[in-house]
């Protein structure tokens, strides 16, 4: 069962070396061992998952591209008759009437969900810590955050609690907890995976991507779970590409760009800096690429843009858990005023709180145009500048996150040191684009590795460079 990917994982059951019920024990008896210290997994939904295994079981084929995989689903997204806390005190017991467009896709290839994995709350946050439900813990060192806001899909991923994962990245909530738990990553191009039925945090910047052991399997992922739905109007109607018959495409010859002002970023850890440099180098020598520099001179603007926009949508959207509608409601008030301020004290938390304000204030008569309506321009601009590059470049090579995973409470009462963990991520979903994060070596016992942005729907793009750079760090990830 040992680093199980779809494609080991689909042998072992063809072949009738194992059962699709055999590999959902397999995995709940190393939950049950490993996950009281880690905290991936906020719900289980055990007997769903062995009677869906058993149905399976009983027809034996496994020809559907997931039939018989067992996954972990970040617990934002819905999955009918399973708990939807999204790491929130306010929904703790909401129990999801409906399935997202992501689920209906994944159950219909086959895939069985063996539970819900943490969060940061309402995906505020950059380490998981803050979930108002449980403490997330990095599998390569317990004492260090798993990254955020998917910090329950990486670490169930990294520590073989399941074969793959679902999370969703607003700012970098994928790559940079895959960077920090040694996995692969993928944020898609917006509008490329339906978004209904996932609670949302800012609903122009949204995506939802895989979690997975390798390349080929984000491929594999992202080819079932892609495509335009009558249920998101924000979904393109583009054809889906093979992904994983692409993976294998020849690279040489082609430019890959560096950005100018990430490798000067102040902040950058010089040993990550390296580390990443090297990779870039090595990488181009061996595929016979050009390396070619690129300044980008908005993304010195690009976290005060995306947290001007991000809190602002997020304002919006959270006004809906107020007792009434959505939320856990309090007994105590005597009014209604007082109904909904009680609830949302008790019911959320300060990462949240500090998001309401700061996106209400931004979007308040005689501040909108000094703030949400500017960063909205700049947004548009970044935008711009990422079309000129990949007129120049097939591919940008960029680190992850300026420095590996930190330790459990050394950002947390800092929250402009946590948003800086995102300072090299924010900009491709400012502009939209896809990107992938891609584990190449460990240093310091913990993880590190880079991402490859593409232009809009270039995911196959990125797979295929993801692919041979995979193929030249041979990254061993944790037995």
């Amino acid at each position: 069962m040992q680093n199980l990917t779809i494609k080991t994982a689909k042998e072992l059951l063809k072949s009738g070396q194992k059962k699709a019920t055999d590999l959902v024990n397999e995995y709940f008896s190393k939950i049950e061992q490993i996950d009281p210290e880690l905290g991936a997994y906020l719900s289980l939904n055990k007997e769903g998952a062995l009677k869906k295994a058993d149905e399976q079981d009983k027809k034996g084929t496994y020809d559907l591209p997931l039939e018989g995989i067992p996954v972990s689903i970040k617990d934002v997204i819905a999955i009918k008759g399973l708990k939807n806390t999204a790491g929130s005190k306010i929904l703790e017991n909401y129990i999801s009437p409906y399935d997202s467009v992501v689920w209906e896709r994944l159950e219909k290839a086959g895939a069985i969900v063996l539970g819900k994995v943490n969060t940061d709350e309402f995906t505020m946050g950059s380490s998981t810590e803050n979930s108002a439900l449980k403490s997330t813990r990095n599998p390569w060192n317990k004492n260090h955050v798993p990254g955020g806001s998917s910090g329950g899909s990486a670490c169930s991923v990294a520590s073989n609690q399941c074969v793959f994962s679902i999370g969703t990245d607003t700012g970098g909530s994928i790559r940079q907890p895959a960077n920090f738990c040694g996995c692969v990553g993928l944020k898609p191009t917006y509008g490329r995976v339906p978004r209904y039925g996932v609670i949302s945090y800012a609903s122009s910047f949204d995506t939802i991507g895989p979690l997975t052991k390798n390349v080929e399997d984000a491929a594999i992922v992202m080819e079932i779970i892609s495509g335009i739905s009558e249920k998101d109007a924000t979904t393109v109607d583009k054809p889906i590409d093979n992904y994983s018959e692409n993976l294998q495409n020849p690279i040489k010859g082609k430019k890959i760009g560096i950005i100018k002002e990430f490798i000067e970023q102040e902040g950058f850890d010089p040993e990550l800096k390296k580390d990443f440099m090297d990779n870039v180098e090595k990488f181009a020598k061996t595929n016979d690429l050009e390396i070619k520099e690129i300044s980008m001179s908005l993304t010195e603007y690009a976290i005060a843009t995306y947290y001007i926009l991000v809190k602002s949508e997020a304002s919006t959207n959270l006004a809906r858990y107020d007792g009434v509608r959505y939320g856990k409601k309090t007994e105590e008030a005597y009014d209604l005023e007082e109904f909904y301020k009680k609830t949302r004290e008790k019911g959320l938390g300060s990462e949240v709180k500090r998001a309401i304000m700061t996106g209400t204030f931004a979007l308040s008569s005689g501040y909108f145009d000094a703030y949400y309506k500017k960063a909205s321009k700049v947004r548009t601009m970044i935008k711009k500048e990422f079309d000129q590059a990949f007129n120049e470049v097939d591919a940008i090579f960029a680190p992850v996150s300026p420095f590996q995973a930190f330790k459990i409470g050394e950002k947390i009462n800092d929250p402009l040191q946590m948003y800086l963990s995102d300072i090299f991520t924010v900009t491709t979903n400012l502009a939209g684009i896809p990107s992938i994060a891609i584990p190449t070596g460990v240093i310091n016992e913990l993880p590190t590795g880079l991402q490859i942005m593409g232009q809009h729907f270039a995911e196959k793009d990125i797979l295929n460079f993801a692919w041979h750079l995979e193929q030249m760090a041979n990254f061993k990830g944790l037995e």
